[in-house]
């Protein structure tokens, strides 16, 4: 089973992405976070997101 979850800021993607993988043992992968992480560590990958991530997207 695959799941999206998408919706705005502060919308509670996160919060319902947590309960369906306490309930049902479903992985909970969350892209920004993994983004972020790439950012931080200065990978190519960060590399190119990172100036989209600025500007909001």
């Amino acid at each position: 089973m695959n799941l999206l979850i998408y919706g705005p800021p502060g919308s509670g993607k996160g919060t319902q992405a947590e309960l369906l993988h306490r309930s049902f043992d479903i992985p909970h992968i969350a892209t920004g976070d993994i983004l972020r992480g790439e950012v931080a560590a200065g990978t190519p990958l960060g590399l190119k997101a990172q100036p989209i991530m600025a500007a909001g997207g």
